[in-house]
């Protein structure tokens, strides 16, 4: 096993403490740990919390960078909205990295036949959600003009 993970034994010892005294911060929700059969194992972030340690941030040279995106779509109806946020949803939905995930929220005003779609999150998975909308609204797949054959 790793480093990244420890035992309740190497728990205890690391921290000067008894096993039971470790056994019973899991129990009551002190330290988060994860049963595997019959025994728990602990993540070094989880210990980290517990003892109070920081844990380490991103690494030196790779700043966080989020994005934020407000789409404007004019000219949408109801119907047209709900198939596009389905669409926008299920893609962010489909994310290819769980660990930078998007955040999206979409608003249909009615009387202005206007939709917004507002995206929060990293640069590769917004830029990859704005081409899919592009792609939607510039191809022809019948979003806002009904059912095919339609025309």
């Amino acid at each position: 096993m790793g480093n990244d993970m420890y035992s309740v034994e190497q728990v205890a010892e690391l921290l000067g403490l008894h096993v039971r005294t470790v056994r019973g911060y899991i129990r009551t929700g002190r330290l988060r740990a994860a049963r595997i059969g019959k025994q728990y194992r602990i993540a070094r972030a989880d210990l980290d919390a517990l003892t109070g340690r920081p844990t380490p941030g991103p690494a030196v040279g790779a700043p966080a960078m989020e994005v934020s995106s407000i789409v404007q779509v004019d000219g949408v109806d109801r119907a047209a909205a709900d198939r596009l946020a389905t669409l926008v949803l299920t893609g962010v939905n489909t994310h290819h990295d769980p660990a930078r995930p998007l955040r999206v929220q979409t608003v249909h005003d009615e009387e202005r036949h206007r939709m917004k779609i507002v995206i929060l999150g990293d640069a590769d998975g917004t830029a990859d959600l704005l081409r899919l909308v592009d792609a939607v609204l510039h191809g022809e797949n019948f979003l806002f003009a009904g059912e095919p054959g339609d025309a």
